[in-house]
């Protein structure tokens, strides 16, 4: 009983500050103290509540390093120009007529290079989003693109970290994994894209072209070699380089363009990779083209450390074990994938983690796939068709508050544009139920 409470009293914490838009992290710190309290009640020692708590963690470091990455990524390319300048050259080449599905698809191309969402969004969509914002577009359409195109290749490329761990724990192979989510994602793609073409064409960018480019060509040093930090992220995933290692020495090249070349000084490049990046407020850009630094990304870090110490005490402690018992009576295709899904949305949002969601999942269903002798290939797509793609839409999971932090929205308003995210489960479902439904007339027969 006292779990059950403690589950209803956490839920109604995170809604509620979800609805007051408050930072997560406070409700976050107080479901932890919620379950440290329900966990000493049942006779577990402060030092092994700590220690349970801490195991989990300690699996946030990896994650912050990405963040703390993505912090002075963001600052250092607006320090060199490079967000500039892809803003520059996508005013001169893009139609702003279709400005929406151009970010959607620019996004799906760069996240299945880089394999993460979040680099994609801290890098190119981040520039994508200051066009946004300069032509007067609903930032919450524009982030729900670039998110939706983001996690295409969190999802599916042969770079990303979540396809690596499902083949993995499913003792699958990778790129067998990779056919088969191309062939569950043609129909979600295809429907996301033909409505990002009607978005695109009912809300077009309005900015005045010569405005922004004057404003841009005025305040810095445009050319080719500013986009040098974003081609060389590029050219380094195409030789599987590790992203921290290729974010790195993005960092390190946008330091010598900044200082040889947009002549910033190097103490000044140093404040704004930790404080972040800002320009003079009597400047046109200063209001849109700001930010980054490892400041701006200690909220997220905090997150990311709670959320995945709640979900370690959860997990060592039993706290989910009964979460098993309430699909006992599955005993279809399509019950088990939306019995999947729903597993996926309770563990993503109470492990607050993309990664966390697809571990817990996979332990708490793979009994019931046995059990119904399901190919363990069809295990790992349906994992990848729900925890992978339902844990950004939480609203408090990292997997969509990083991205909002990102770019300057709420996680919770950008999350009804990101199309591509919510109708892969939904597609896949609807087609598991047709399959199944035509397997027993054929049988009937």
């Amino acid at each position: 009983m006292d779990l059950i409470l403690g589950f209803v009293i956490s839920s109604i914490l995170l809604i509620y500050s979800i609805y007051r838009d408050m930072f997560i992290g406070i409700p976050l710190t107080i479901c932890f103290f919620i379950f440290c309290f329900i966990a000493y009640k049942r006779g577990y020692s402060f030092k092994e509540i700590m220690k349970m708590s801490y195991e989990g963690g300690k699996k946030s470091f990896i994650v912050s390093e990405v963040l703390i990455l993505i912090g002075m990524i963001t600052a250092s390319w607006m320090a060199s120009g490079t967000v500039q300048g892809m803003v520059y050259y996508g005013i001169e080449f893009m139609n702003p007529r279709y400005f929406v599905v151009y970010a959607f698809m620019i996004c799906t191309v760069i996240s299945f290079i880089l394999g993460t969402a979040f680099g994609t969004v801290g890098t190119v969509g981040l520039s994508l989003m200051v066009m946004a914002k300069s032509g007067g577009l609903n930032s919450n359409i524009a982030a729900g693109a670039i998110v939706a195109g983001a996690y295409f290749g969190d999802r599916c490329s042969p770079m990303s970290s979540s396809a690596h761990l499902i083949a993995n724990l499913t003792e699958t192979d990778l790129y067998e994994n990779i056919k088969n989510m191309f062939k569950t994602a043609i129909i979600p793609y295809g429907i996301s894209l033909f409505i990002y073409i009607f978005i695109s064409t009912k809300y077009p960018l309005n900015f005045t072209q010569n405005k922004i480019n004057e404003e841009i060509i005025k305040n810095f040093n445009i050319s080719f070699l500013v986009l040098l930090p974003a081609i060389l992220i590029l050219a380094l995933s195409v030789f599987k380089v590790n992203v921290k290692i290729s974010m790195s020495l993005s960092i390190v090249l946008a330091f010598f363009i900044s200082c040889f070349y947009q002549g910033i000084k190097i103490q000044d490049f140093m404040k704004y990779l930790f404080f972040g990046y800002s320009i003079p407020k009597e400047i046109f850009l200063s209001s849109i083209i700001k930010g980054g630094g490892v400041i701006s990304m200690l909220k997220a870090i905090f997150m990311t450390f709670v959320s995945c110490s709640l979900a370690g005490l959860l997990d060592s402690a039993g706290f989910l074990k009964g979460i098993h018992s309430l699909f006992d009576g599955v005993n279809s295709r399509c019950r088990l994938f939306i019995a999947t899904a729903i597993i996926s949305v309770l563990t993503a949002a109470f492990g607050g983690n993309q990664s966390i969601a697809i571990v817990l999942t996979i332990q708490i269903m793979k009994d019931f796939y046995d059990k119904m002798e399901i190919d363990k290939y069809q295990f790992a797509v349906n994992i990848e068709n729900t925890a992978v793609v339902l844990s950004p839409m939480v609203p408090w999971n990292i997997s969509g508050v990083i991205p909002a932090m990102t770019l300057g929205v709420s996680s919770l308003k950008y999350l009804p544009y990101a199309f591509y995210i919510y109708f892969i489960p939904i597609i896949n479902m609807i087609f598991i139920k047709i399959i199944s439904k035509t397997s027993r007339t054929k049988s009937v027969s």
